[in-house]
Order: structure tokens, then C-alpha cells, then sequence
């Protein structure tokens, strides 16, 4: 049996994150999101994929090449523009012989969940298709699935009324079809959205008196990553389910508790405090004297120093936290570097849930701790701060001193200007980037 990995989205609502990467390269656990994918494929014995590509093909193609060193055989498929997920399936049609598992590869997902589905399949003697399914908390956020006694498919709802929702089971992106489910895609037209969606396809199959059954998944074995402050609790997750090895430089006088992972060539020196579960990339250079706090991922050649304390935080390939910086529930994207003192707050002074801008809406993360989304090569002055929920573009330099309270957008300059002759200060922009909204409301 092959895979079919859908890859093509852009991820609009992850940006300044995915505005030099693609979605699906995304680090969490110190692996891209889409490598966690194959590897739970690799575990049910699929060693064949196609993956289907279009924002930032090359990247995606650059670092999975053949599939060799994975221990898969990969091909590709460029998806011309993108035009939903029935439009991805169907282009792979020349790649596929047989029966075959689709996957949304922007998901995480245990090993034993995919096999559960695999199991379904094969038990039921090879219906018409089997969907996964996993219960949510926010019905009107999914595509919702209603089924019968026998836990076959009846229909599929997208995004209802909280108030008129068929279950609290939402389309888990994962499906196994024969190759009928070409000739059904020949048939769908676009949606509301103007793409083809494969929910659709399902649609068409049970209206044909089509076999779809539902295998449901476990809540805690499925992770849906949507919003950038979902990252952290996807990094979480995967380092809560990663085997953990200490393998660089503990200088005496360090402290490793429980769970840490220390590549071959990174470098814990004295006085730094690491507690796990928590990753440490090759190069990353920790200490002395810092606080590496649980559910952290450090890149390559990354550093964090001294008087510095990270926690739950995500930072990325060769960015640099000097001295007495605080980073907490943030995300820094590659090659940042703060300034001394730099602060990512992550508590509002009311103690509300923070809220973050996603596509020009303000929406509740429901998250009373988050602090920062920094883009790639964002610097910081001395004692600057960022406030709970703020994005900054990518390329941004943000001054000495300065309170972040605003979305930054990318090649921004933000710095304090004194006037001393009528002694007030005022903030200045001096790049061709605007301010963005404020999350801190």
C-alpha cells in the first residue's frame, strides 16, 4: 500500500512563521511535521509515498530528495495552483496501483492511530473507503462526521453551528480509498471556497451506496496545528512521545532532569539548568548559568546564555539569546538574535487569555500563557519588550527600550527617537512595513 501526503497549502495562518518555510517543514520535537508523518507510515509497513507539493515545492523536495534515507521511496506531484485537497488526490492518480492511505501531512498523529485505521480496512474485508475520525471541542472549526449504529459514515457537515452540529466528531484527515475514488472525483464541483474538496468525494461515494466507515481516534493521539501558538503545544507533544538521548558536551556543574536530548555536537556548559522533556539540536551552545525549562526545542547552532531562562518555547536554527533575556511560550524563527535583556511577555496584567491576530480577525487563543511569534532575522535591542500574543514579521529590528504592543509587519523598524528639545519620546517606523493590530485587548 502506498501514501498519498497532501503538502501543497501555504499555511497563511501560521505566517511570519511560514513566510521562509513551508508548513510542513515546520520543526516540533526537532523534526519537520511532515517527516513525523512518514515515520508513523514507516511504522505500519508503508515505505512508498507520493507527496503532493506547491508553496515552497523545492524546499520540501530538497529535503526528503529520493526518500532514501528515510527508509521510503518518495515521488512528487506538483499540485499548478492549489485547489483543495479533492484536486491533490486526483493528480496522483498516475502514481497510484492499488488501495492507498491519504494523509493531510500537516497533522500530527501516533503510530498507533494510523494503524487503528489500517486495521479497520483490512478487518471489514476492504470497504469503499474508511475516514478517521476524532472528537473536538470546537465543532464549528471542522468538518463534522454523523454516523450510524455500525459506525459507517452518513454524511459530512462543514463547519456547522455549534447548536446544529451532527456529533463532536471531526474529519481527522486521514482516509484509506480503493482506486474508484478517482472516478468520483471526476464528478465533484467546487465548493463554496472555490476548491475541490475530498470531503465532497466522500459526499458522492455514500450517496452511491458506498461502504465509508469511521475509525475513531483517540483525542491525545491526534494534533491539528492551525494557529502559530498551536506549535508549541504540537513541540509538546512530540517531545512528550520522542526517545530521549544525551549524547553532546555536560560540562560539571550542569544538571539534566528527566527527559533532554543532547545531540553529538552541542555543548551544555556549567551552570545550566535543563529539565525535560526538552531538545537540544547540533551546535546549540546552552549555559553557563541558564534555565532550560520542560517542553523546549532548541535549533542548530542556536545559544542561549547566561542569566537567560527559556520555557516552552520553540527556537529555531541559529538564533541567539545572549544574557539576562526571558523567552517564555514563544516561538523565534532562525537567525534572530536579542538583544541583552530582552523580554517576550507571556501573561496579560488582567490574567485573561491572550489573543492573536490571524488573518485580520482577533481571535481568543485560549492560552493564559503566550508570548511572542518572531519571523526569521528579527534583532532586539537592550531591555525591549514584546507583549503577550505579538507577531513580528520577518527581518524586523526592533530598537532599544521599546515596547512591542502591535503586530509588526516584515522589514520593519521600530525604534525609540528622543527629542530633547521638547523632551518627549515617540516611536518611529522607519521601514516600509506598517503596524499591525493589537492582540493586547
Amino acid at each position: 500500500m502506498k501514501a498519498v501526503l497532501l503538502a501543497a497549502g501555504e499555511g497563511v495562518r501560521l505566517l511570519p512563521i511560514t513566510a521562509t518555510r513551508p508548513k510542513h517543514l515546520i520543526r516540533v520535537g526537532g523534526k519537520p511535521i511532515l517527516q513525523h508523518c512518514l515515520e508513523a507510515l514507516k511504522f505500519c509497513g508503508i515505505t512508498e509515498a507520493v507527496i503532493v507539493t506547491h508553496y515552497m515545492s523545492d524546499a520540501i523536495r530538497n529535503y526528503f530528495g529520493d526518500g532514501a534515507k528515510f527508509g521510503f521511496k518518495i515521488d512528487y506531484v506538483e499540485q499548478s495552483e492549489v485547489m483543495g485537497t479533492g484536486n491533490a488526490v486526483s493528480v496522483t492518480e498516475p502514481h497510484i496501483k492499488d488501495d492507498f492511505v491519504v494523509v493531510y501531512a500537516d497533522l500530527l498523529f501516533g503510530r498507533q492511530t494510523l494503524q487503528a485505521v489500517m486495521d479497520n480496512y483490512y478487518q471489514q474485508q476492504k470497504p469503499d473507503a474508511v475516514m478517521a475520525t476524532v472528537p473536538v471541542d470546537k465543532p464549528e472549526s471542522y468538518g463534522i462526521i454523523e454516523l450510524d449504529k455500525k459506525n459507517h459514515v452518513k454524511r459530512v457537515v462543514e463547519k456547522p453551528n455549534r447548536k446544529e452540529a451532527p456529533s463532536n466528531l471531526a474529519n481527522a484527515g486521514i482516509y484509506i480509498f480503493n482506486r474508484e475514488i478517482f472516478a468520483v472525483l471526476q464528478k465533484i464541483k467546487k465548493s463554496v471556497r472555490g476548491e475541490y474538496e475530498l470531503t465532497d468525494a466522500v459526499t458522492l461515494m455514500i450517496k452511491d451506496k458506498k461502504t465509508v466507515l469511521a475509525t475513531k481516534l483517540s483525542k491525545d493521539d491526534w494534533f491539528d496545528i492551525g494557529r502559530p501558538c498551536d506549535l508549541l503545544d504540537a513541540n509538546a507533544w512530540a517531545l512528550k512521545r520522542m526517545e530521549h538521548k544525551v549524547l553532546g558536551k555536560i560540562e560539571e556543574g550542569a544538571h539534566l532532569l528527566g527527559p533532554v536530548t543532547v545531540a553529538e555536537t552541542a555543548r551544555i556548559r556549567s551552570g545550566a539548568y535543563v529539565e525535560g522533556p526538552c531538545f537540544i539540536d547540533e551546535d546549540a551552545d546552552i549555559g553557563p548559568n541558564c534555565f532550560i525549562r520542560p517542553y523546549t526545542s532548541i535549533g542548530k547552532n542556536s545559544r542561549v546564555g547566561n542569566a537567560c531562562e527559556v520555557k516552552n518555547s520553540v527556537i529555531m536554527d541559529g538564533t541567539h539569546v545572549g544574557h539576562l533575556s526571558y523567552v517564555g511560550d514563544s516561538i523565534l524563527c532562525e537567525k534572530c538574535n536579542l538583544g541583552a535583556g530582552t523580554i517576550t511577555a507571556n501573561l496579560r496584567f488582567d490574567d485573561c487569555n491572550v489573543k492573536m491576530m490571524i488573518k485580520g480577525q482577533l481571535v481568543d487563543t485560549g492560552r493564559r500563557k503566550l508570548g511572542a511569534i518572531l519571523g526569521d532575522n528579527v534583532k532586539t535591542g537592550v531591555n525591549s519588550i514584546l507583549m503577550p500574543g505579538i507577531k513580528v514579521g520577518i527581518n524586523c529590528w526592533i530598537g532599544p527600550n521599546v515596547m512591542v504592543e502591535r503586530d509588526l509587519a516584515a522589514d520593519t523598524s521600530l525604534i525609540l527617537k528622543q527629542n530633547y528639545d521638547k523632551k518627549e519620546t515617540r516611536i518611529s517606523n522607519s521601514a516600509a512595513g506598517e503596524f499591525g493590530e493589537s492582540a493586547y485587548k
